[in-house]
């Protein structure tokens, strides 16, 4: 066992300060991660201040952080994949049982007993739960462990380990392609990955958003159309055309126009975590045997393939690096959606 150098809260009302944590000593199978880079996820907001409490509590001190990039500098005995020097990556999960029908489907993130990267019991006794990103350094085994292509950005890879896979997933089991149209609802740290993907697939893509300004950012993601929700007349112009959704926001909003904006058989996936239920109308879905769906994250082997397919495509988050000394402040903006369109904490300042 080691200590590291770490960023914490004490509490739902806390600011973040720095910290030291302890990290397992490596076993056969384990890699050991400096840590480079990790992105700031809106989920990390929510569980810092335990605004999941209902779902997931938060176990204090709690350490967030599921968008890693780091350099390995040791492995264990055990380790085939991954060797000294190598640029790799952590997501949202560190383990899984392995055993059960949905593990050896290669969809870990449905295992239930999978161990998330933070915040999750630490079965290795380490500390009471699993400590995440925002440090200078973690131990993973190998199985969670994720090459990172060559000649991608490092800060901007950070946010395809959790919004890059979060959104890839569910297009990629639409069967998203050259022909389909496909909707993105809201252009935030989800949306505008969406839009990026789905573009790269071959899909017309069309954003939807309240906000004007957003429009010819929309634009240069990838989208070929963008439509003010707020907008009747916009709306109506598309009703009925769309072979996917994805809804990418968080916040309360009418999933029943969506719907209409579907053809017949058409899918909209729930990726955004709303914490108040949202009225659904029936017949929306009825007529037209729509279909309503959510998705979360993809399993390791899907992950790599995302990453594999944003190598092929150059494809990156847009970010704002920042210092780590400087969370506060960015937490904060983050809850006015003040960024654009994730911020990555460089943890070279961890070192200051």
């Amino acid at each position: 066992m080691h200590q590291a150098k770490a960023y914490s809260v004490a509490s739902a009302t806390a600011p973040f300060e720095p910290t030291s944590i302890p990290r397992r000593a490596a076993t056969a199978r384990d890699v050991q991660i400096e840590i480079l880079f990790c992105g700031v996820c809106h989920s990390d907001l929510h569980t810092v201040r335990d605004e999941w409490a209902e779902f997931m509590p938060t176990v204090y001190p709690c350490i967030p952080g599921h968008e890693i990039i780091g350099r390995v500098t040791g492995v264990g005995s055990d380790v085939k994949d991954h060797k000294e020097g190598d640029i790799v990556g952590v997501g949202c999960l560190v383990g899984s049982d392995g055993d059960c029908p949905k593990c050896k489907a290669d969809l870990e993130q449905l295992c239930a007993n999978q161990v998330m990267t933070y915040n999750a019991p630490d079965a290795h006794g380490t500390a009471p739960v699993t400590y995440g990103g925002y440090s200078d350094s973690i131990v993973v085994d190998e199985h969670f462990v994720l090459k990172i292509p060559d000649g991608l950005d490092l800060a901007g890879t950070a946010p395809l380990l959790c919004a890059g896979i979060t959104t890839y997933s569910p297009l990629k089991r639409a069967g998203v392609g050259k022909g389909s149209k496909v909707g993105i609802v809201g252009l935030g740290g989800l949306g505008h990955m969406g839009v990026k993907i789905a573009a790269a697939m071959g899909a017309h893509v069309v954003v939807f958003t309240t906000s004007p300004s957003k429009v010819e950012d929309a634009k240069r993601l990838g989208a070929h159309e963008v439509v003010l929700s707020t907008d009747p007349a916009q709306m109506e112009k598309h009703l009925d055309t769309f072979d996917f959704i994805l809804d990418c926001v968080s916040a309360n909003h009418d999933m029943n126009q969506y719907l209409a904006q579907l053809r017949h058989d058409g899918e909209i996936t729930l990726v955004g975590a709303p914490d108040k239920p949202l009225p659904i109308a029936a017949f929306g879905l009825i007529f037209g045997r729509k279909k309503l769906s959510g998705s979360l994250i993809g399993g390791i082997a899907e992950t790599q393939e995302m990453l594999e397919f944003c190598g092929q495509h150059g494809i990156t988050s847009d970010v704002e690096v920042i210092k780590i000394q400087d969370l506060n402040e960015a937490y904060e903006r983050l809850v006015k959606s003040d960024v654009k369109y994730r911020f990555c904490i460089d943890m070279s300042s961890l070192k200051g």
